[in-house]
């Protein structure tokens, strides 16, 4: 007997590996199509919300919400002059009337009730160097020392209930994986019982020619793991495919949110693998149930 992953010809004819033949790598292949979606979700959406998170930490607005515009734009530029003086303010920008009539103008229409006829706050978009609370802070307490009746927003909690469905679906894609990997442990045990029950003439004769159990266990989890990889390559296969055409179509979507979800080399590199950790999961439970299985035969 040879103990290589390339079996001889005398293994193969004491235990044929026709990995054609058999259900189980069809069935480790639908597993392994279905947890290398789920990976792939899971990865996505951990990217896509760091991105958000990244963007969006350090983004603030502060309104002027004033109905005289003569006290409004008074206050604007002195919230202006303020910020500019900010070490930590990395960047910042009016929203001229000209931007607000065209956000405006999907909701109020083209009568142009800008200015006198409805008083709009004015809005000074800033950036900071990060999202840090701290800074937050010293930010709002220098606008209100000149605008007591400013609003500050943070655009990060716009979006907190968005982050949050992000990471509950993180934990599903997570228990997904888990899930879908013990059912292929299981497969392969079940598996490795009935190749037992089928060969099990060969292994009485083995052991009466002197065979260890041992030896006996190398040819069905080495048989166990071919089949178990074979089946994980066709499923990721599939499964890269569908990623691929998944990630054209939200590509060409043009939304900045969705687009944010995207994999890294590391992630795509943990999806490659995932066929050969199938693998040397199917192994293991192979061995363990041969094992076990042959200790109860003598």
């Amino acid at each position: 007997m040879s103990f290589g992953l390339i079996s001889s010809r005398a293994d193969r004819r004491l235990l044929p590996e026709g990995r054609l033949a058999g259900p189980m790598p069809w069935v480790i292949a639908i597993m392994m199509f279905l947890t290398a979606l789920a990976a792939a979700t899971g990865l996505g959406l951990g990217a896509a919300a760091r991105t958000i998170g990244n963007d969006l930490s350090g983004k603030l607005t502060v309104q002027i919400v004033e109905a005289n515009p003569d006290i409004r734009d008074a206050q604007a530029q002195a919230v202006e002059r303020v910020l500019r003086g900010q070490a930590d303010v990395t960047a910042l920008r009016r929203v001229g009337e000209a931007e607000m009539a065209a956000l405006l103008e999907p909701w109020l229409g083209e009568a142009g009730l800008l200015g006198e006829d409805l008083p709009v706050p004015a809005l000074i978009d800033v950036s900071l160097r990060d999202g840090d609370d701290k800074r937050v802070e010293a930010v709002e307490q220098a606008v209100r020392k000149v605008a007591p009746t400013a609003r500050i927003d943070r655009h990060a909690r716009w979006l907190e209930p968005i982050i949050a469905l992000i990471g509950s679906l993180q934990w599903l894609a997570a228990a997904l994986v888990g899930l879908m990997a013990a059912a292929t442990a299981s497969i392969v045990v079940l598996s490795a019982r009935a190749a037992l029950n089928t060969h099990r003439e060969t292994i009485d004769v083995l052991h009466l020619m002197g065979a260890t159990d041992l030896q006996i266990t190398h040819l069905f989890q080495r048989r166990i793991a071919l089949d178990a990889l074979f089946g994980g390559l066709v499923g990721l296969i599939a499964a890269y495919a569908v990623i691929l055409l998944l990630g054209d179509r939200v590509q060409a979507m043009g939304s900045d949110m969705l687009g944010a979800v995207s994999l890294s080399g590391i992630d795509r590199a943990l999806i490659l693998a995932l066929p050969f950790a199938g693998a040397l999961l199917a192994t293991f439970a192979a061995r363990v149930t041969v094992i076990k299985s042959l200790r109860k035969m003598l």
